[in-house]
């Protein structure tokens, strides 16, 4: 069979699902807790921590807008590394993309559980745990085989299921807001707000998913530029928002474990904490989809550039997924989150995606070299002047991950070197076509 006769993905990803993949891959978990941390670190001025992290990320996100409209194939940071820095570089980028999502499933599966044992406490451990964990990968797993319209629109559903609660937790909160609290807008303390928003750049994290499914976009020239702006601004509004709601109907809100959940049965009584719980059960679900959607992408796009076996390239002739792909991220997916020595494997993610934010704004000037007579339905402007402060900041988040991080970090990047080489020797070693 040639290539041209091989099934290939589908265009089937419109701007709306786009918008809803990025949005999904920010808002998860940590949103239900970050409150109370950023309060205990900055009290009432808070508020100045997200507006920061926002801009940050904001500029970093200018960056993936421009990058991200030169191509129209799958990848995203992986496929921007290789054509800006060569093979190798992009394999490395690649493969901690991979690993990252890996762990962040893993993760998210056991935050999944724990939520809902708050409703059916069989789930939240034991054999419980385990069977809701696989269950859920499989489910998921099913959907997306079918098709990307399939997993596009189950993230869609997600992803309004999951900001309902917490868009009903800002509107009804709005009433109940405690007329003496202290002034929200009051000047931080330089080393408090800096941890604050080393902890905020994470939650606003995620973005990049809507990038990596480029060959599955329909126009991702000109959509994939609108659905990370849009994404950013909304979420930066809604987080910006939950925290004034929060710190002003919550007196203890530092000290609190659930702080959303704490709040809202304040003002809600016993149903706003339900509400609340089942929000942070759509929002580990709509995760989990987002990442089941985007990460078999990331071995289908490596496995189309000859960095890992052709077997991840494959198409389902009927359904048009990278089915190989799929079936081999929920197993490796299952695993992680079966291992009982995760949490320090989820080290690797932070930095991960560090090096991802890096690569992207390293790759903007360099690809506007390469690529000058490329058709930019996207420019950032102000010359080379903010991928370079992108750079700055990732670098500079850099410096807060601790050694153990930056150790396990650095042998994932040493063992993604030896199956780099391994593949390449075996690409090379096949025999070519007469």
């Amino acid at each position: 069979m040639t290539p041209s006769q091989r099934p290939q993905l589908v265009r089937a990803v419109g701007l709306f699902s786009l918008i809803a993949i990025a949005i999904n891959g920010m808002v998860g978990s940590g949103i239900f807790v970050l409150p109370a941390q950023v309060a205990k670190l900055l009290g009432p001025a808070g508020l100045s921590a997200y507006v920061a992290a926002g801009i940050a990320a904001g500029l970093i996100v200018l960056c993936f807008a421009e990058v991200g409209a030169l191509f129209d194939r799958s990848g995203g940071p992986y496929l921007y590394a290789r054509a800006a820095f060569g093979e190798f570089v992009g394999f490395e980028i690649g493969w901690m993309m991979l690993l990252a999502r890996l762990t962040a499933m893993a993760a998210i599966c056991n935050a999944f559980a724990s939520y809902l044992g708050f409703f059916w406490p069989w789930a939240g451990a034991g054999a419980g745990r385990i069977c809701v964990i696989l269950g859920s990968i499989a489910l998921l797993t099913s959907i997306n085989y079918r098709g990307v319209q399939y997993g596009t629109r189950t993230v869609n559903l997600l992803t309004v299921s999951k900001l309902a609660p917490l868009l009903i937790f800002i509107a009804a909160g709005l009433f109940f807001l405690d007329p003496h609290r202290p002034p929200v807008w009051s000047i931080p303390q330089p080393a408090a707000l800096r941890q604050a928003s080393l902890l905020l750049i994470f939650a606003y994290g995620g973005f990049e998913f809507a990038v990596v499914p480029g060959e599955e976009v329909i126009r991702p020239r000109l959509n994939v530029p609108i659905a990370l702006l849009s994404g950013i601004g909304f979420v930066a509004a809604l987080y910006v928002m939950i925290q004034f709601v929060a710190q002003s109907t919550l007196p203890d809100l530092a000290s609190s474990a659930t702080p959303l959940a704490s709040a809202s049965r304040r003002f809600l009584g016993p149903v706003g904490g339900i509400l609340l719980t089942a929000g942070a059960v759509f929002s580990t679900t709509g995760t989990n989809s987002a990442l089941m959607l985007v990460t078999p992408r990331i071995l289908f796009a490596m496995a189309e550039g000859g960095q890992l076996p052709a077997i991840f390239g494959r198409v389902h002739p009927r359904f048009r997924t990278p089915y190989v792909a799929i079936l081999a991220t929920a197993l490796l997916g299952s695993a992680c989150a079966m291992y009982s020595g995760f949490a320090t494997l989820a080290a690797i993610s932070a930095i991960a995606r560090l090096l991802t934010y890096m690569s992207t704004s390293a790759a903007l000037p360099v690809l506007r070299r390469k690529m000058p007579d490329a058709q930019r339905w996207f420019t950032v402007p102000a010359g080379p002047t903010i991928p370079i402060a992108a750079l700055a900041i990732s670098v500079w988040l850099l410096t807060g991950s601790s050694k153990a991080q930056i150790s396990i970090s650095g042998a994932t990047l040493l063992a993604g070197a030896v199956v780099y080489k391994w593949q390449r020797a075996s690409r090379n070693s096949r025999p070519t076509a007469s």
